[in-house]
């Protein structure tokens, strides 16, 4: 069942109808069963995976809580870090492993024929392994108690809206969600059906129709591509999957404010971010979050506070604190999320270079102090942008050799001096990039210039969901998937 899909608009009709109607413990049970089909509706047998990660952690967890010999709470977190991480090495990168294996193996004179192996990636094994693993540290780390109960703990994993593609939750902020009562509030209910309205728009109106464009020009031979080209490319797929992403955590969010509870925001503008750093506190904000807590300070050598706040700071912490090299721990971070993102060296690639951006603005951040706060930030965001749209080729490229193919076609003065796509992917390029440009200042600075009048604020309203309304109702076809289904 995916959100672009009529089916899935009468499910959650259905559900949220009998939340509401439902006494409390009653709809534990219902978020429960509802969660239970909306993921049973793809392959039914997947359920026995989550369910098995997610009474593991449950157990782990109890048990962990139970004893305060350290050794023996070090020994049931590694058993729940192996069991999640084995599954998704199995699911995940089994087929990653024995190819390259094999590839090494043959390289070293041996004639080894890799075996034929048949297995499906369930839906969302990223992200429910690593919402499951959040809890387990962070009962180790003292951060919360273990939840004694199943059903409060299974609606914590399982919660529908954001069980595929996230956003990436911690027990700290949903748990107490599902404890307490919840109360209906008219204006969260309307604002839960404008999210939904507004996510449908940028998946089926936005991200649908710059799919067949990205997939042409990647298709093409890199030969026949421009620099121009080129950079073109990575701006059409920098939105497309930024419309995507953002499409299915809107929805995400909105069909939960549907019953009242609150899920955080995943994306903040990150195209309009003044650094690589401010980026990554705009972007999927959950999943930076989640790798700095739980894995880039760790590798660092810095004590991990129990925080929330997306994005990978660069001043965590003091120098003091850190007990192993930045640069160790920062390009180990990357190459480790670049293979969250997907078995492939492209991902890998991917986290590389955003390492580097991190690392080159480390070293150039304080040669900017002495410059005016208007020229930091939107030269920053002049430099910034194009440095991270670029980084979408190795994302989408078929092959490292290919990414690195597009990225020569930069360095040569001659291939910026012709074209060699249609004029119409120029041109709808440079539209959707200036449209982006306009939502965000209308966002920014719209409540300080013109929805101070409330007549101005509802004509702009009416109009706005009027043509959204329109275009989802034109395009609104369960034909393409959301992009972060394969990770």
């Amino acid at each position: 069942m995916i959100f672009n899909s009529v089916t899935y608009l009468l499910f959650l009709g259905v559900t949220v109808g009998l939340f509401w109607l439902l006494p409390k413990r009653p709809r534990l049970w219902l978020i429960l069963l509802a969660s239970s089909t909306f993921y049973g509706f793809w392959r039914p047998e997947f359920l026995a995976v989550m369910f098995l990660s997610a009474a593991t952690d449950y157990f782990v967890a109890l048990r962990m809580e139970a004893t305060e010999v350290q050794a023996r709470r070090r020994g049931w977190l590694l058993l729940s870090l192996g069991v999640n991480l084995g599954l998704l090495g199995y699911f995940k990168y089994l087929f990653f492993i024995v190819d390259n294996a094999v590839a090494v193996l043959n390289l070293l004179g041996a004639e080894v024929r890799a075996p034929a192996l048949n297995i499906v990636l369930p839906l969302g094994i990223s992200f429910y392994t690593f919402e499951t693993i959040s809890y387990v540290v962070d009962v180790y780390r003292r951060f919360i108690p273990a939840e004694r109960s199943f059903v409060m703990y299974g609606c914590f994993v399982t919660f529908f809206p954001k069980l595929v593609a996230g956003p990436i939750l911690r027990a700290a902020e949903m748990l107490p969600q599902f404890t307490a009562e919840p109360v209906f509030r008219p204006g969260a209910f309307v604002s839960g059906l404008r999210r939904i309205v507004f996510g449908l728009f940028l998946k089926v109106a936005l991200a649908d129709n710059l799919a067949p464009l990205v997939d042409d020009g990647f298709m093409q031979p890199i030969a026949a591509l421009s620099a121009l080209d080129v950079l073109t490319l990575a701006f059409l797929f920098g939105f497309q999957i930024y419309f995507d992403f953002s499409a299915y955590s809107s929805i995400a969010i909105g069909s939960a404010r549907l019953m009242g509870i609150h899920v955080p925001e995943n994306f903040n503008f990150p195209y309009v971010a003044s650094s690589p750093r401010d980026f990554w506190r705009r972007w999927h904000i959950s999943l930076s979050s989640w790798i700095r807590d739980y894995l880039y300070l760790p590798l660092l050598g810095v004590k991990v506070r129990d925080r929330s706040s997306g994005g990978l700071s660069v001043d965590v912490g003091t120098p003091g604190q850190a007990t192993r090299h930045p640069l160790f721990a920062l390009f180990m971070t990357w190459a480790i999320m670049g293979l969250w993102h997907g078995a492939n060296w492209t991902f890998v690639l991917w986290g590389l270079y955003h390492a580097s951006l991190i690392a080159g603005y480390r070293t150039l951040a304080g040669q900017t102090v002495s410059l005016p706060v208007w020229l930091r930030v939107w030269g920053g965001r002049f430099i910034t942008l194009p440095l991270v749209m670029l980084g979408w080729i190795p994302f989408r490229a078929q092959s490292v050799d290919d990414a690195l193919a597009m990225f020569a076609k930069l360095t040569s003065p001659q291939n910026y001096l012709w074209l060699g796509m249609r004029e119409n992917t120029y041109l709808i390029a440079a539209l959707v990039f200036l449209a982006s440009f306009i939502a965000y200042l209308m966002h920014e600075y719209g409540e300080r210039y013109i929805r101070r009048w409330i007549w101005m604020d509802f004509a702009l309203e009416t109009m706005t969901m009027s043509v959204v309304l329109a275009l989802v109702f034109v395009f609104l076809r369960p034909i393409n998937q959301f992009i972060y289904f394969q990770f």
